[in-house]
C-alpha cells in the first residue's frame, strides 16, 4: 500500500460520504419538494474534467429514475457565439470541485439569465459558484489536495443520488444509500483488479461500458491519460461495435466495466464478442453486488482509483501531481 495523497484522498471517500449523506438529508427533501413543484421539462448539466463525468452519470441517473430529458451544455455556445438559450422550465445542475473556474461561472450566470432554475452541486460552500445558484447540495469531500480527483468525483455522485432518491420516491434506492458507506469501506481493502502486469507497455488503452458503466468509462479513461500517461478513450460497448471494433482485431488492450444492472446482459454480449477477435480484456467487477444497482458503479471507481495509484506507484510515476496539470483550469 502506498501513501500518496490521491492514495490517501481516495479511501476518505467512505467517511466523506457518510457524513454528506446526513448533512444533506434536509437539504435534499427541501430541494426535491421545490422541483416537485416547479415540474421542470428538462435538465442540463454543466460542468468540465471529472465533474463532467459526473454530469454522464447524472443524466442516466435522472432519465431511467425520472424520465426526465438530460443534456449537457455547449460551452462555447455562449463562450465563444455569445448565444443565450432560451431555459425557462430548465432545471440546470452546475457540477464543481472548487467552484471558481471562469469558464462555469459564465455558464452559470447565462442559464440563469436564460429563465433556469440552478442548483450548484459543489465542494466549496464559499465559492462564487454557491453563491450564484439558487440552490447548493455540498460535495462536502473536503479539502482535495491531489491533481487527479477522487473522492470529490464519488462525493458527487453520491449526492446526485441522493437528491435522486428523494425527488423520485425511490425508497429502495434510499434505504441502499445508507449502506453505500460501509461497502466503499470494504472495497478499499479487496483485492487489486487493475495491476501494472495489465498496463505495462501498453500505449492505447479502450475503457468499455454500457449506460452507467460508460459514465464512470469516461472517468476511467480520463485517469489512465492523468495518472499513467497512457492513451485511452472510453466507449459504450453498444458504440464499439459500430465501426471501432475492428481495432479489436489488432492487439489491443480494453479495460471492461462490468456493473450488474438491467444493462449487463447486453455488455457481456459485446464484450465476449470483442474478446474473441483477440482483444486483451482486464475486467473490472464488483465483489459486493448486494446494494442497489444504481450504486455498483461507485464501488467500481472507488476500487479503480486505488488500483490505478499503486501503478502509478509500481511504474514510479508521482500520482499527485500529473505533469502540465492543475487543480483549476481557465477555458472559455
Amino acid at each position: 500500500m502506498t501513501s500518496s495523497i490521491m492514495a490517501k484522498e481516495a479511501r476518505q471517500a467512505a467517511s466523506a460520504i457518510a457524513g454528506q449523506l446526513t448533512h444533506n438529508q434536509a437539504i435534499c427533501e427541501r430541494l426535491a419538494n421545490t422541483l416537485k413543484q416547479r415540474k421542470p421539462g428538462m435538465i442540463m448539466m454543466i460542468a468540465r474534467g471529472s465533474s463532467d463525468h459526473a454530469g454522464v452519470f447524472g443524466k442516466y441517473l435522472f432519465e431511467v429514475e425520472l424520465g426526465l430529458p438530460v443534456c449537457a451544455a455547449a460551452p462555447s455556445v455562449s463562450g465563444i457565439f455569445n448565444k443565450q438559450l432560451n431555459l425557462a422550465n430548465a432545471l440546470v445542475i452546475v457540477i464543481s470541485q472548487s467552484g471558481r473556474s471562469p469558464d462555469i461561472l459564465r455558464q452559470a450566470k447565462d442559464a440563469k439569465a436564460g429563465g433556469a432554475y440552478t442548483v450548484a452541486v459543489v465542494n466549496d460552500e464559499t465559492s462564487p459558484l454557491a453563491e450564484l445558484c439558487d440552490e447548493v447540495l455540498p460535495v462536502r469531500a473536503g479539502e482535495e489536495k491531489a491533481v487527479a480527483a477522487t473522492k470529490s468525483y464519488l462525493a458527487s455522485l453520491s449526492a446526485l443520488l441522493q437528491l435522486c432518491a428523494e425527488w423520485s420516491g425511490n425508497t429502495e434506492l434510499k434505504a441502499s444509500l445508507n449502506q453505500l458507506p460501509e461497502a466503499l469501506e470494504a472495497v478499499c481493502n479487496e483485492p487489486q483488479q487493475v495491476t501494472q502486469a495489465h498496463l505495462t507497455g501498453v500505449h492505447n488503452c479502450i475503457v468499455l461500458g454500457r449506460a452507467f458503466g460508460y459514465a464512470i468509462a469516461r472517468e476511467v479513461a480520463l485517469k489512465l491519460k492523468e495518472v499513467l500517461g497512457i492513451h485511452a478513450e472510453s466507449f459504450s460497448s453498444a458504440e464499439f461495435i459500430h465501426g471501432p471494433v475492428t481495432l479489436a482485431e489488432k492487439p489491443l488492450s480494453i479495460i471492461d466495466l462490468e456493473i450488474e444492472d438491467e444493462s449487463h446482459s447486453f455488455h457481456r454480449s459485446m464484450i465476449e464478442d470483442i474478446s474473441r477477435r483477440r482483444a486483451k480484456v482486464v475486467k473490472l467487477a464488483n465483489i459486493n453486488k448486494a446494494l442497489h444497482p444504481r450504486l455498483l458503479p461507485l464501488l467500481l471507481m472507488q476500487r479503480f482509483y486505488l488500483d490505478i495509484e499503486q501503478v502509478a506507484a509500481d511504474m514510479g510515476l508521482n500520482p499527485d501531481a500529473p505533469p502540465g496539470l492543475n487543480k483549476v483550469t481557465q477555458t472559455v
